[in-house]
């Protein structure tokens, strides 16, 4: 059987992903390890025979795959948390980082280890391989030819041993903290405004204020900061569509939809609450969700859409994946999205051709666009970037791709160029992309790490690998959550980020069952990357 899965790599991957994934689904006492037992069936497959092993470049295709895809469907949240909360997040990794950086510095002079050794066990410790491709760069530079290849082989010795332990201990820590602090992650979820869409509500106004008169209801929403969408508005017995142009007088019903917060400033903005429901006759006025599939259409406002000019038509409410969001006049259609619309009936065909309606074109990724954009992001990766005399660094198969799906991902088109993919497409080549990076990662790791384990000095380094995964834990977790009080289902996600390991954030998202660990993690991994692979090389020089 080994025999045949050497030879066989692509049957390994595969019975490595069939059984570490319905492991991964096993729940004891309301915790389960997720997508990450796919990595630790891996290290087990691995530990069979040294050429039991997933090849480099499928794995290095599925950590770009997921890279990729996680900063293209983060890329709106990742930069509206900078402004809203990013130099916290980013402030909490840097001094997390530097206090392991600090650590294992003291460590390898405490017990004599060699720099290449403490480097790469800096490096599996917090769980970067690009930390280690730097280092590996570094040693190249300094080590004498004759003696290359062993002392290459060191740093790579200390990673494998102390990575195993940088993923376990993590998710150790994150499990007995949220078992001791007791969170309840969806009322948690549900309390954080603006950091993951909200549920909707529909209510309806009875119009009271004399000054909504003097205004359009663009104006309004201009004047008052007003994030509803109108849908239909009642005067006597007359029920219509509210466009932009519309003027609401005193006595006036208006339905509205929002999230609770932003329904209840329009409701005392502009009059009461009322319990009379805007029902209508559908042969007057119909509704109808209708899929957006014409690739015209993505990144493009609901405003720029023109729906009261050309169909006599408003948009009321966009769902996206499992979330409902506001049809609010800048938020932006991306494909895949399911737009409930409000119109006469005779309007229905023809806003179903100008939206697309076909799930099966909806459903087809653009090559093109994404392999463009992900060619860009890994070239992007290989770039060289001096950081001090002797030092440089590159972002790699994980930084580069990100950097790039977080920029093309804001920018959302170019031309005729979209960039984002459906929302079905992107969550199935994530998933694909993690779970072929696992088990490879787990695969080429758990040979050398259960024989280096059980070696003369293999259990030292294992131990102090996890002794600096395990501060590094407890001391983002107690500090961000008691002192900063960040939410734990985000700071799971800024744990994620800053191991920069993606096993992680998969175990994270998870237990929180909500996107909040995704918005952390994508905050800080940019910063958390590049800090990591900077600090192992300066770890290196320093010991020398």
């Amino acid at each position: 059987m080994i025999e045949l899965l050497r030879e066989q790599p692509l049957l390994l991957l595969f019975l490595v992903a069939a059984v570490g994934y319905p492991l991964g689904r096993i729940t004891v006492r309301g915790t389960s390890l997720g997508i990450a037992a796919v990595l630790f069936v891996g290290i087990a497959f691995g530990a069979l025979d040294p050429k039991l092993k997933i090849p480099e470049v499928l794995y290095q295709f599925g950590l770009a795959l997921f890279i990729y895809t996680l900063g293209l469907s983060n890329s709106a949240v990742f930069f509206r948390s900078l402004r809203q909360r990013g130099l916290r997040d980013n402030g909490l990794v840097f001094g997390v980082i530097a206090l392991s950086f600090l650590l294992t510095l003291g460590l390898a002079k405490w017990f004599q280890l060699n720099p290449r050794l403490a480097a790469g066990m800096f490096s599996g410790g917090l769980t970067n391989t690009p930390a280690l491709a730097g280092v590996l760069e570094a040693v190249k530079h300094s080590a004498p030819p004759e003696n290359l290849s062993r002392l290459m082989a060191e740093p790579v010795v200390g990673y494998s041993i102390a990575y195993p332990g940088g993923v376990l201990g993590m998710i150790l820590a994150m499990l007995a903290l949220r078992w001791f602090w007791r969170v309840d992650f969806k009322r948690e979820a549900e309390s954080i405004r603006g950091a993951i869409p909200e549920v909707l509500e529909n209510k309806t106004i009875r119009v009271k204020s004399p000054e909504a008169g003097n205004f359009s209801v663009e104006r309004l929403v201009e004047e008052l900061e007003l994030n509803v969408a109108f849908s239909r508005h009642r005067r006597g017995d007359t029920l219509s569509v509210v466009t932009p142009e519309t003027q609401l007088q005193p006595g006036d019903l208006v339905s509205v939809v929002g999230a609770p917060e932003a329904v209840a400033s329009a409701v005392a903005a502009l009059g009461e609450e009322t319990d009379v429901r805007l029902e209508f006759d559908r042969s007057e006025l119909d509704f109808r969700r209708i899929f957006v599939s014409n690739p015209k259409l993505a990144g493009k406002t609901i405003e720029s859409l023109e729906l009261d000019e050309r169909f006599g038509a408003v948009a009321t409410r966009i769902r996206r994946g499992d979330i409902d969001l506001a049809a609010l006049p800048d938020t932006e259609i991306e494909i895949g999205d399911r737009v409930r619309i409000v119109a006469p009936p005779a309007q229905m065909d023809a806003l179903g051709r100008f939206f697309g309606d076909s799930y099966r074109a909806a459903s087809e990724l653009d090559i093109l666009t994404f392999s463009l954009g992900l060619a860009l992001g890994l070239a992007v990766g290989l770039i060289p970037i001096p950081v001090a005399p002797g030092i440089r660094f590159k972002l790699g198969l994980a930084g580069g791709p990100l950097i790039v799906a977080l920029i093309l991902g804001k920018l959302d088109r170019t031309g005729p160029l979209a960039w984002n993919p459906p929302f079905g497409s992107n969550v199935t080549l994530r998933q694909i992309g993690l779970v072929i990076f696992l088990a490879g990662v787990g695969t080429q790791a758990g040979y050398a790490f259960v024989s280096t384990l059980f070696a003369r000095g293999g259990a030292l380094i294992f131990a102090l690998g996890l002794s600096v995964t395990l501060t590094a834990a407890f001391s983002a977790l107690v500090v961000g959550y008691k002192v900063l009080r960040i939410p734990l289902g985000l700071l799971f996600g800024i744990l994620a980020g800053l191991q920069t390991q993606p096993a992680m954030l998969g175990f994270a998202v998870e237990q929180t069952k909500n996107d909040l660990p995704n918005v952390g993690y994508a905050s800080v991994f940019p910063f958390a990357t590049i800090l990591k692979i900077i600090l192992a090389q300066v770890l290196f020089l320093l010991l020398q």
